[in-house]
């Protein structure tokens, strides 16, 4: 069996207290709270990119490239796509690839980065879970269930403001990252299921979506050179590509092969805090009450969901 094929306790059972499961759960943990720090930063810089010189386009090439080339010792061994498990690995395309990212570039055009994180990583795995109670059959303890009901509350307040400011545009950025959330639930749920290894996957998502960008991207790329934007075009090529595209999905991989796929999204809902506050002193955003209260209940939500606390 391949180091991708989950490890995480069956659902609905608890872990057991051995030290192999202990070490386990402890590398699950730290590979969800890498990717969650990098992406609380990876909100910030593309909202400030998108309302910038880079379209999200050209912002989404920049950040699959990147994988594509790092990780090709990697995915040259499977080929162009994989043999088997071809459905979860589309699902993982569409999931987390290029149309995710242009899905989530366009919607941050109309919404401060305050928005961005409730709706975006704190609304998905509220979709994983009731996905897999519902279709997998997956049991949740109370606690858990009290979390993923934190986490709604934070995103109905946000979603429910957008609504009440209709003429401002905000829905439109509202709908579009609760698609990008349901895009992203999607992914986190076939990644187990590919039967690849984590720099497999990520690599060969990166190659795919390389190709299908770089006929909008590339040109993008070229023209803010030209332009005298060099510095930010190779500070989005680290930020995008490396920390986002590669390292965050790689730490997010082994979360969810060490946690499985509800426990470990439940730590998505920490991004936006951390964006939130990032976006302070860089973006100049200072979220209202209703911000306040999605970031605070998908806080809550996130500690009580990911099972932390407790074994159910």
């Amino acid at each position: 069996m391949s180091s991708s094929s989950p490890t995480a306790p069956a659902a609905g059972s608890a872990a057991p207290a051995t030290p192999g499961a202990l070490r386990n759960r402890l590398i699950g943990y730290a590979g969800a709270l890498l990717a969650v720090t990098i992406w609380g930063g990876w909100i910030v810089s593309t909202r400030h990119a998108v309302h910038g010189h880079l379209p999200p386009a050209t912002l989404g090439w920049l950040r699959f490239v990147v994988s594509a080339v790092v990780l090709a010792p990697f995915w040259l061994k499977v080929g162009l796509w994989p043999k088997r498990n071809l459905v979860p690995f589309l699902a993982c395309f569409f999931g987390a690839g290029g149309l995710f990212f242009l899905v989530v570039g366009n919607a941050m055009r109309f919404v401060p980065a305050a928005d961005v994180g409730p709706l975006l990583p704190g609304t998905m795995p509220l979709i994983v879970a009731l996905i897999s109670v519902f279709w997998f059959r997956e049991r949740l303890g109370r606690l858990r269930i009290a979390g993923f009901a934190c986490i709604a509350l934070g995103v109905l307040t946000l979603s429910g403001r957008g609504l009440l400011h209709f003429s401002d545009g905000a829905w439109r950025g509202h709908l579009l990252l609760l698609l990008g959330a349901s895009m992203w639930a999607g992914y986190t749920l076939a990644f187990p299921r590919t039967g690849l290894k984590v720099t497999e996957l990520v690599g060969l998502v990166g190659l795919w979506s390389t190709l299908v960008l770089t006929p909008y991207g590339l040109p993008g790329v070229v023209e803010a050179v030209q332009q005298g934007y060099g510095p930010e075009v190779l500070f989005q090529l680290v930020m995008q590509g490396l920390l986002s595209g590669v390292v965050a999905l790689m730490g997010f991989g082994t979360a969810l092969n060490r946690l499985g796929s509800s426990r470990a999204a439940a730590f998505t809902g920490l991004v936006p805090a951390l964006a939130t506050l990032i976006a302070i002193p860089v973006l100049g955003e200072h979220p209202d009450l209703a911000a306040i209260i999605g970031v605070i209940a998908t806080g809550v939500g996130v500690t009580l969901a990911s099972g932390a606390l407790g074994r159910g």
